[in-house]
């Protein structure tokens, strides 16, 4: 059984965000100290009344490329939670450069938002970011003692969300692929369990493989939404080729078509199909499935409600 210790300071980056607000709130609730580090102050989370979170600072900088305040930002910090940065040309920089201001302003702990089958030859492009990352920690860590956690969590349940079109159809090269998604909530819950147990060390050097509790086919996932917004939802199989065709009229650049097809093709791989049981362990319950977030979150996907 986990047992909580909220000694010393966290800073939560991307505190604004989806995942970093959730932390916060929980790190909130078991009586942590912590350093939500936003762009903008008034983006912040903060109590229904309005108030700051108990025990909360904030500190502001503008993105991962702002090394000076990112490091002010750690200043006094035990542990950091570094979420990854938005895709962009330069992310494995951006996420390196914030390591070493971490390491510069004395941090001991990092736990890091990886991505599911990281690897140097992943079929999801921006997976071979989040390796070359996951590379410099590890190469950190043996210079400085930097002790490091990673999470390596699958596609969220949301992100799954955004893949129905307008025509209430999922288009993309994933074959009959599988997915683990898991829910932004479980994940926040295994970063709490791990900045927070009272034993921090069990987690050092350690990935954790953050999914769901079922891999689905893109035509299950389709499936669920069509019961949850009684809408005729599925899902139809683009070639590869298809598939960059269909989204060369966004004005995206390069890297970022091939982030988006990726994710398809990556789910046709097998590689985001593996099921862990990571959350129950950590969590001390099974993962949220896609059908129990819709249930249970319904204002995450009122987007669907067309």
């Amino acid at each position: 059984m986990v047992r909580w210790s909220a000694d010393g300071l966290v800073a939560v980056t991307g505190a604004s965000g989806r995942l970093g607000s959730r932390l916060a709130f929980r790190l909130a609730a078991e009586g942590a100290r912590q350093r939500l580090v936003v762009r903008d102050p008034a983006q912040a989370p903060r109590l229904a009344d309005g108030r700051r979170l108990p025990e909360c600072e904030i500190a502001v900088a503008d993105g991962y490329r702002d090394t000076d305040a990112m490091r002010a930002a750690f200043a006094g910090v035990r542990t950091v939670f570094l979420v990854s940065a938005r895709e962009s040309a330069d992310r494995v920089a951006q996420h390196t450069a914030t390591v070493d201001a971490a390491v510069a302003a004395g941090v001991q702990r990092l736990v890091y938002t990886s991505f599911a089958g990281a690897a140097p030859d992943a079929t999801f492009t921006f997976a071979r970011d989040h390796w070359r990352t996951e590379q410099h920690l590890d190469d950190v860590a043996e210079r400085t003692g930097l002790r490091v956690t990673v999470l390596r969590d699958n596609l969220y349940h949301h992100a799954l969300t955004g893949f129905v079109g307008e025509d209430d159809v999922i288009r993309g090269p994933a074959g009959d692929g599988r997915v683990a998604s898991v829910s932004h909530d479980d994940v926040a819950d295994v970063a709490t369990a791990v900045i927070l147990d009272e034993k921090p060390a069990r987690h050092d050097g350690a990935t954790y493989e953050v999914t769901g509790p079922r891999a689905l086919t893109l035509a299950e996932v389709a499936e669920t939404f069509a019961e949850a917004t009684g809408r005729a939802i599925s899902y139809h199989a683009e070639t590869e080729e298809e598939a960059y065709a269909s989204r060369s009229g966004y004005g995206a650049e390069p890297f970022e078509v091939a982030g988006w097809v990726s994710s398809y093709t990556a789910i046709a791989a097998g590689e985001l199909a593996h099921v862990s049981d990571d959350v129950g362990r950590l969590v001390g319950r099974p993962a949220r499935s896609l059908a129990q977030w819709l249930d249970d979150y319904p204002a995450e996907w009122a987007h669907l409600r067309r």
